[in-house]
């Protein structure tokens, strides 16, 4: 079964959908609009049941095939939120909120999930269920967690679960996937000093927050190279420095780091952490100055399941040819979490090819219309695949 062709006929619609959602950006579980333009839309597709509400914000249709008597029920899922960045982009269809913009692909994957679902609704050449699943706050807000806590995979009956993502540098019409950990877990820490402020001119009456967080952030560099194992991958990454003044003659009182740890292993996100410890325990006593390291396990390793992973790159396949298929694409040290799913039920996560578009979360990205037709055609197969009609 190669592209739908319905999908070309629908392309124009579902790349329109799409403009609108990027147009009108929305942030973390404040996706109100975004929210009740799925469910409005849902709701004309003619799905059987819709449910809103679902994890603050999350929209959830349920479609039942001709029949049902194979008592499948597979889950498909979208994120809608967008990113606090302010768009680069020129486009006409370009953000409308300043300081806000869909730089992740968010409002291409909630389009083709659509475009899927009105597909199904129209043929319903499948004997099962399929569920359809638009999620908030994947930037961050841990959206998939609220969903599972909320009781979705129970309430609607999931067996299976999927997601896929749009990924630059891969060609349009190529997929990969690969079985096992795919995407890292993703931790986040703060670090708070507290020293004695005061004139710059005189620093030996001061305990200087500055050079103290400035010790510590080449000292967590240390960790990945000098404490993993050298056959493990790990990242420590310190994305923001704060001091208490922006003053160019004030030691400030304190100064906060904020950063990002991601890992592919328990033992070394354990290690991470207890090395991290004493090194601000360490140098913070150094120097006569308190400090607290605030360590948060954030989204957990996206580990696909075997079978459901060969099952997803077969449907992959059938749409676009095996050739295209990438099943053992390279893990990567971005975190989804999608994993929170993954860990509530079996089922694999994808990625589609974007072609040669500015990286996600920059200020120039777009995500491409071309891909539009894949992605909806692999959704349908992927439930076609599942659970075929008798």
């Amino acid at each position: 079964m190669p592209i739908v062709n319905r999908f070309a006929d629908l392309h124009v619609d579902i790349a329109a959908w799409r403009r609108d959602i990027h147009a009108n950006p929305e942030l973390g579980y404040d996706v109100q609009r975004t929210a009740r333009l799925v469910a409005e839309k849902l709701t004309e597709f003619g799905v059987d049941e819709l449910a809103t509400g679902i994890g603050k914000t999350g929209v959830v249709g349920v479609i039942r095939g001709r029949q049902t008597r194979s008592g499948r029920v597979i889950g498909l899922r979208a994120d809608m939120d967008a990113l606090p960045i302010l768009e680069a982009t020129g486009l006409p269809y370009a953000s409308k909120v300043p300081g806000r913009m869909h730089a992740c692909g968010h409002d291409g994957h909630t389009a083709m999930l659509l475009g899927a679902a009105k597909y199904l609704c129209e043929t319903r050449n499948f004997n099962g269920t399929a569920v359809v699943i638009f999620q908030p706050a994947e930037e961050g807000g841990y959206g998939a967690r609220a969903m599972v806590d909320d009781g979705m995979m129970e309430r609607f009956g999931i067996q299976e679960v999927y997601g896929m993502h749009n990924v630059p540098g891969v060609p349009v019409g190529e997929f990969a996937i690969r079985p096992g950990a795919f995407l890292a877990a993703g931790d986040g820490f703060t670090i708070d000093i507290e020293g004695r402020g005061g004139h710059a001119a005189y620093p030996h009456n001061c305990v200087d927050t500055t050079l103290i967080g400035a010790q510590m952030v080449v000292a967590l560099q240390s960790i990945v190279s000098r404490s993993v194992p050298a056959l493990e991958s790990a990242v420590v990454s310190v994305a923001s420095f704060h001091t208490s003044t922006d003053a160019t003659n004030i030691i400030p009182q304190t100064v906060q780091i904020k950063g990002t740890v991601r890992t592919f292993d328990a033992g070394v996100q354990d290690l991470i952490e207890a090395q991290m410890k004493r090194i601000v325990e360490h140098t913070a006593n150094a120097h006569d100055a308190k400090a607290v390291l605030t360590y948060e396990r954030g989204v957990p390793i996206t580990r696909n399941s075997e079978a459901e992973t060969s099952f997803a790159a077969d449907a992959a396949a059938e749409v676009v040819d095996e050739r295209r298929v990438n099943r053992n694409a390279l893990p990567e040290l971005g975190n989804e979490d999608f994993s929170f799913m993954l860990n509530a039920r079996p089922g694999a996560f994808i990625y589609i090819g974007n072609g040669d578009s500015a990286s996600v979360h920059h200020p120039k990205f777009d995500f491409n219309d071309e891909a539009i037709p894949f992605g909806c055609s692999y959704w349908t197969r992927l439930v076609e695949r599942a659970m075929p009609a008798v």
